[in-house]
């Protein structure tokens, strides 16, 4: 997408013109003799126990609807992580989770004042590695592409067609963009995708690293449109995913990542604050190696 001067509204004008749960679930329990009636069961810079966490949406459908919620308190900021399952339909709806301290979507701001990419000319883009915009900055690091699926519970757990997703995580050496000392002055890493009619998206970035105090991690929002995602205050989901252990230990043997080896042994998945309740709806199917680079593939459902 060509670089314009009015953010993602422009963007969006422009593009016009060119035309289960974290419990296992499923369990049918016979009510009477006459009927059956489903029961439905739930399923670096910095800790991102320091943003305050939200609860998650729960929707209302034709069948049963059961919302499961556990609160674990952070073990390296001073606010709690709430997860919140809900299995809708066929489909478990992937836990909200905090944003975290570095959103850069317009909700908080960093020491120069309110950081919003989602304004910007140029966030909806496929390849996340360099900055935007202005700032011309790369994100080194081992090539990853993440590939998403969204199903939305409220139709039967069909493809969400044509949801967007801004996506949004740290960079080799575990710092954020726009908030992080060094890289205040970057946006990179940060973007928007549009969904297919399948509901799927793909992001082209680098493998982040592990800084102190959390598990590899990687952050999104999604909107019901598009044209939605020019507001944080339209988001019907913000939640994490993460990737296998064995996948880590390879990334983080490679050149650039050797402060992550140290700071991933001294976290764990039942010690992060984020996961240590449950990650099965969170976990990143891999593919590829250090040298080739990664593919993670994630299917998740939301309630729209």
């Amino acid at each position: 997408m060509h670089s314009h001067d009015h953010g993602l509204q422009a963007d969006l004008d422009q593009m016009l013109k060119l035309s289960i749960g974290r419990r296992k679930s499923m369990l049918w329990l016979m009510a009477g003799s006459a009927a059956a009636l489903p029961v439905l069961g739930c399923g670096g810079g910095g800790s991102d126990a320091a943003s305050t966490s939200s609860t998650g949406s729960t929707g209302t459908t034709s069948t049963t609807s059961t919302t499961s919620t556990t609160t674990g308190s952070s073990t390296t900021g001073t606010t709690t992580g709430t997860t919140t399952t809900t299995t809708t339909g066929t489909c478990s709806v992937i836990p909200e989770e905090t944003g975290g301290p570095y959103p850069g979507d317009g909700t908080n701001s960093n020491s120069s004042g309110v950081v919003n990419v989602l304004t910007m000319s140029g966030v909806v883009r496929k390849d996340i590695r360099s900055s935007f915009n202005g700032p011309t900055g790369t994100a080194a690091g081992v090539p990853l592409t993440i590939k998403l699926k969204i199903l939305n519970a409220n139709n039967a757990c069909g493809n969400a067609a044509n949801f967007a997703v801004y996506l949004w995580h740290c960079d080799r050496e575990g710092r954020y963009s726009l908030y992080s000392s060094g890289v205040t002055d970057q946006n990179y890493l940060r973007g928007v995708q549009e969904a297919d009619a399948n509901g799927e998206l793909t992001f082209t970035t680098i493998f982040p690293g592990c800084y102190d105090g959390r598990m590899p991690h990687v952050h999104f929002e999604v909107y019901a449109t598009l044209a939605k995602a020019a507001s944080a205050s339209n988001r019907i989901k913000t939640s994490q995913f993460t990737f296998p252990m064995a996948t880590l230990n390879e990334v983080y043997a490679t050149s650039g990542y050797s402060t992550s080896v140290s700071n991933l042994a001294r976290i764990s998945y039942t010690t992060d604050n984020i996961f240590s309740d449950g990650y099965s709806l969170q976990l990143a199917s891999m593919s590829g190696n250090a040298t080739d680079g990664y593919v993670a593939t994630l299917t998740l459902a939301v309630v729209a």
